[in-house]
């Protein structure tokens, strides 16, 4: 059988496959297909029987696609495999989501996948007369499988507290474990009798707002730009407090800094931007970043802010 015959049939066959295995008809595709078959690590001539169960990151399975299959994706589709293929592989049950990190940050570069061992056995025996039998047990299990992994996940979730017996959620990782600090930690000491309106996750875009708060604050500001981590309001002095929590990302600098001015221009609270780091080694790496007229807090020295200011006193500056 020519290469290009070989590439066809084994496409066709993974997008059989998922189809069996009950995906969507939008991940009933080849960009879904080249996912599946790096996961299984199965090239154009190698048998289903095969199958193997590597760690997988997302560029890896388009390298993959290129290497074997001949098929070059440009690098900003990255996002959309993610997207709209590997998260919903993870959903079913047929693929595990850092399986040996499960409390790796959800937008970490060295994210892997892999094909769970249930997905691998049925797998294994396509196309032989134990694969319908090994199907069906799969598809009876697929819900039970899929909260199972989903309930692995949440395990590892960053628990903050909001309000007096009350906490949220949010996805693990460095990241998530700073948000928690600044609102734990630097709120209480820094902006008492603050409310907090927003926190940012990067798993979920809005992982928790004020809907009231955040309705009449927020409804002006236009989602045209990031928003940062964490906002708190403080009512009796009409502040906005604006907290970004640099981990792998910048501090508030001078760009950043314009782009918040921008995307809070129609909300009428005077704003406060400040930096949260986890620790000084990573303060002073971006410490010549670092706006004026901006605060500074690093949570391992958490009684302390440093002003970015002519000022003593943390607060919104006139223009």
């Amino acid at each position: 059988m020519k290469r290009a015959e070989q590439i066809r049939q084994k496409i066709d066959e993974a997008i059989d496959i998922l189809k069996k295995f009950g995906m969507p008809s939008a991940q009933q595709n080849e960009r879904t297909a080249y996912c599946l078959l790096a996961l299984v690590n199965v090239t154009p001539e190698k048998s289903w029987k095969n199958a193997e169960n590597p760690l997988v990151g997302i560029t890896p399975m388009m390298t993959f696609a290129k290497d074997y299959y001949d098929k070059d994706y440009a690098p900003n589709t990255r996002e959309t495999f993610r997207r709209f293929s590997t998260h919903q592989m993870v959903q079913a049950g047929i693929v595990l989501y850092n399986p040996d990190k499960p409390d790796r940050a959800v937008n970490s570069p060295n994210a892997v996948y892999q094909i769970s061992p249930a997905a691998l056995e049925v797998i294994k025996a396509y196309k032989t007369k134990n694969y319908d039998s090994l199907l069906a047990v799969f598809i009876q299990n697929q819900t039970t499988l899929s909260a199972q992994y989903a309930h692995e996940r949440k395990m590892n979730m960053v628990s903050v507290k909001i309000k007096d017996n009350h906490s949220i959620q949010i996805s693990p990782g460095k990241h998530s474990e700073l948000i928690r600090d600044i609102i734990e930690q630097m709120a209480p000491r820094f902006l008492p009798n603050s409310v907090l309106v927003y926190v940012g996750d990067t798993g979920d875009k809005w992982g928790y707002y004020d809907q009231e708060l955040a309705g009449n604050l927020l409804f002006k500001v236009q989602q045209h730009g990031k928003m940062p981590d964490v906002i708190l309001y403080i009512k009796e002095k009409n502040w906005l407090v604006l907290v970004e929590s640099v981990t792998s990302h910048g501090p508030v600098d001078s760009k950043r800094y314009i782009e918040l001015e921008n995307l809070f221009r129609n909300i009428f609270a005077e704003k406060v931007y400040i930096s949260a780091f986890p620790n000084k080694k990573t303060f002073i790496h971006y410490a010549q970043d670092i706006a004026w007229e901006t605060e500074a807090w690093i949570a391992d020295n958490p009684t302390h802010m440093i002003h970015f200011n002519g000022e003593k006193f943390l607060g919104p500056y006139k223009k």
